[in-house]
């Protein structure tokens, strides 16, 4: 099991950037990908952006380009940079990860983001 503590977020202009960040504890070893998944009000949870331990990534279509997910496997952080938000972006933000078998290992405890004029 992990445990994933969340910081950053909170309330920005359209344009604007903010950053959330995501410390792991626990079962680390266990640990390939780590991710940040968010939930709207009315919306499904859905991936945001995703790395696996060597670096690879994954965003989904609606940030490429506007956010950045990075990792520092000696702190057992994973940090994502929020470029040019949009109001659409509003949302409360988790940390996840999944074990090198595919399976959920923990979530954070989540942090709003606004986006707002």
């Amino acid at each position: 099991q992990v445990q994933l503590v969340q910081s950053g977020g909170g309330l920005v202009h359209p344009g604007g950037s903010l950053q959330l960040s995501c410390q792991a504890s626990g079962s680390i070893s266990l640990i390939n990908t780590m991710g940040w998944y968010r939930q709207a009000p009315g919306k499904q949870r859905e991936m945001v952006a995703l790395i696996t331990r060597d670096g690879t990534t994954n965003y989904a279509g609606s940030v490429k380009g506007r956010f950045t997910i990075s990792r520092d496997n000696t702190k057992n952080t994973v940090d994502l940079h929020m470029n040019s938000l949009k109001p659409e972006d509003t949302a409360v933000y988790y940390c996840n990860v999944h074990t090198y078998y595919g399976t959920s290992a923990g979530w954070g405890q989540g942090t709003q983001v606004t986006v707002s004029s």
